[in-house]
């Protein structure tokens, strides 16, 4: 599993209230909440990310209520990757069910910059900051995992006989 991307980047505790405020949660509809994704932490989110874009973040990505709404808006936004120094744990869990990678690597989440260019290797567990010419290791997905999210989630793996 390989990504590549610009850097956008948010600090500790970001909860699922600013990844997606709870006025949005009438839907489920990916490409509406894509719409408003970040908009009460970041305003500019929507009008500057794009498809393959990385979020790095501190701790706690991901707290609050343990709406999938959040992962959701998130990857139907163009996001393909999650970098933390930490996740909340149901949030962590939501992610992989609904196919939105996302690993925790403190030292990258905290020396990669915005704006930076970055390629993550989650097969081999390599990070690499192609800005700052940095690496960074990370323990690889489980093959189990990694099929879970090349399928789009735990859903549509099950549906392919993927995860048993």
């Amino acid at each position: 599993m390989k990504y590549s991307g610009n850097v956008i980047k948010y600090g500790d505790n970001v909860d699922t209230d600013v990844i997606i405020p709870a006025r949005y949660l009438n839907t489920s509809e990916p490409s509406e909440l894509a719409a408003h994704c970040m908009e009460d932490l970041d305003k500019t989110f929507t009008a500057r990310v794009k498809q393959g874009d990385i979020i790095t973040a501190g701790l706690n990505f991901g707290c609050g209520s343990s709406r999938e709404h959040a992962p959701i808006a998130i990857k139907a936004s163009g996001v393909s990757l999650v970098i933390a120094k930490s996740f909340a744990r149901i949030f962590y869990r939501n992610a992989i069910n609904i196919g939105l990678a996302i690993v925790e690597c403190p030292e990258a989440a905290e020396e990669i910059r915005e704006g930076d260019i970055v390629e993550a290797d989650l097969d081999n567990g390599i990070i690499r900051d192609l800005t700052a010419g940095k690496v960074y290791n990370t323990a690889p997905f489980p093959e189990f995992v990694q099929k879970i999210i090349g399928n789009g989630g735990l859903i549509a793996s099950i549906a392919n006989g993927a995860v048993k």
